[in-house]
């Protein structure tokens, strides 16, 4: 008796990862209702930390506090005038040392977005990390500062990259001059924060907003250009990323982690989907060329 045609063995391995994965899905599943909001609500109504948290752009071209008093990453007192006034742009970073969601990942795409273009950190620009956790140290900074260092990987770079702590009046000078809104959740210990990064001009304006957790090189260019010459950004469509953690009290995920998700869920659908075509014309290609050989006709 003739056998059934034998299906492609990558469909077959594709559709026993496809029933793996809903497998876990399923068994994932809570025994009880999920409780779903109602529809039209906002993401931010369910943590409402991140109510208070995004970026003003009406403050571009807005001038930061010179006068402010910091201090960097060798425990010296510094004026925020000091990075200014040389001619230079000033990329800069608001975040804190030790957080645990997104801010690393900030600091770190900041450096790489960097490596590609010609222009070099102490040469044509400045790069700015300051901290908004009054309770952090600089001996934090300074360990960021190496590893940023580290991933930059440009030698005699070092004297335009600063690492910054400071007292609450001086951060709230910065954060309010650049229009950077955060709040502390005490339940969690943890601040809701925007990612971005803001472009100075080398007289200290707010020039241009770069939003995400990766900066494209190409934008970063462009930005640092526009400063350079003082030109002032306008106002663009924001889809900004917060970070902020899972919180326990209200179960409730932030944005970060919400979008972490998402990418990752897509991710695994592109590799499964590809893999699953290529393996479909690796087998056709192969059963050609058995026919072929087993014919002798081409």
């Amino acid at each position: 008796m003739r056998m059934g045609r034998r299906l492609p063995r990558g469909f077959v391995l594709g559709l026993w990862l496809a029933a793996g994965l809903g497998g876990v899905s399923i068994a994932a599943q809570p025994s009880q209702p999920l409780s779903v909001p109602a529809p039209g609500s906002p993401a931010t109504q369910q943590i409402p930390a991140l109510r208070d948290a995004g970026v003003d752009q009406t403050k571009l071209d807005s001038q930061v506090p010179l006068d402010a008093r910091f201090v960097d990453q060798d425990g010296r007192d510094v004026r925020l005038g000091e990075y200014f006034g040389h001619g230079r742009p000033v990329a800069l970073v608001l975040a804190y040392y030790e957080c645990p969601a997104l801010c690393g990942q900030i600091i770190s795409a900041t450096a790489s977005s960097m490596v590609p273009i010609e222009f070099a950190a102490g040469r044509d620009f400045d790069v700015l990390v300051v901290s908004f956790d009054p309770g952090e140290t600089p001996a934090m900074a300074r360990d960021r500062r190496d590893a940023f260092l580290k991933r930059y990987g440009r030698p005699g770079t070092d004297a335009g990259v600063h690492f910054l702590t400071g007292r609450q009046e001086a951060i709230t000078a910065l954060t309010d001059a650049v229009g950077f809104r955060y709040k502390y959740d005490p339940a969690i210990d943890q601040y809701a924060h925007p990612s971005v990064l803001t472009v100075l001009t080398p007289e200290g304006h707010v020039s241009r907003y770069l939003f995400g957790i990766e900066f494209a090189p190409r934008d970063l260019r462009f930005a640092l250009l526009d400063a350079s010459n003082g030109a002032i950004g306008s106002v663009v469509d924001q889809a900004v990323l917060f970070c902020y953690l899972y919180d326990p009290t209200t179960g409730s995920y932030g944005f970060a982690v919400i979008n972490a998700v998402r990418i990752a869920g897509l991710l695994t659908l592109l590799g499964l989907g590809t893999f699953i075509l290529m393996s479909l014309r690796r087998d056709r290609r192969q059963g050609s060329a058995v026919k072929t050989a087993a014919t002798g006709i081409r």
